[in-house]
């Protein structure tokens, strides 16, 4: 039974969004601040963390940051209904997805399903690589989906499930170009919808994470208009 950790403000929504992830199997525990949900992340980590951006004390942009300084736990924001500053600013920042208020409870679902599901194929070693020991080099680079594990002219790089997705997707296929619809659908289940520009932050956070260990990281090309391609180095 995956845990999944609530942290909103709004009691109804902890009430009815609880409510709804209990009947469908998930263990949840509610927390009304991001201070408080911290304090609670520092003794145990749930399986997954479902944010409000906007809440007192820490609010959820603070409360991810303080997170990707030790976990690459998923985490899905939600957003308020107008605010497209805080959905690309939280993608950049390491949440792997994001839903906006109002939103159908339904779909939250199958965004944390979804998530979790591609948590468990990489851990399980079931995403798609290349060679029999599971293990794809490509140049500088070398990824481990058995491990979850990165490394970048021999320097570990900490990805989140999505940017790992991303990453592994590119780079299997040196030269060619990935539209973004080619990334979603790895990324993302088919039932599962997002846009481009949720795509193009992964990237640039990927990117980010890739030129904090070589400044001169360059592997991974934009084709405007077009897609992304992996170029070995």
């Amino acid at each position: 039974m995956s845990r999944i950790a609530l942290v909103d403000d709004d009691r109804n929504i902890l009430t009815s969004v609880s409510m709804t992830l209990e009947a469908e199997g998930f263990e949840v525990e509610t927390y009304n601040d991001g201070q408080s949900a911290l304090d609670a992340f520092n003794r145990r980590l749930p399986d997954m963390a479902v944010l409000d951006i906007k809440m007192p004390r820490m609010d959820g942009m603070d409360l991810l940051q303080r997170l990707r300084q030790k976990t690459n736990m998923p985490v899905i924001f939600l957003t308020s209904k107008d605010d497209e500053i805080d959905e690309v600013l939280g993608l950049r920042m390491g949440a792997d997805d994001y839903v906006k208020k109002p939103f159908s409870q339904r779909l939250l679902v199958e965004r944390i399903r979804a998530i979790l599901r591609r948590q468990d194929a990489i851990s399980a070693g079931d995403a798609p690589v290349t060679d029999e020991s599971k293990v794809m080099e490509r140049g500088n680079l070398r990824m481990d989906p058995l491990r979850h594990s990165v490394s970048w002219k021999g320097q570990d790089v900490s990805l989140t499930v999505t940017e790992f997705l991303l990453l592994q997707a590119l780079a299997q296929r040196p030269g060619f170009v990935k539209s973004r619809d080619q990334l979603m659908d790895v990324a993302y289940d088919d039932q599962v919808y997002v846009d481009d520009r949720t795509i193009d932050s992964h990237v640039k956070r990927l990117r980010k994470k890739m030129r904090a260990v070589d400044a001169e990281f360059s592997a991974i090309e934009t084709l405007y208009g077009i897609g992304y391609r992996y170029n070995e180095e």
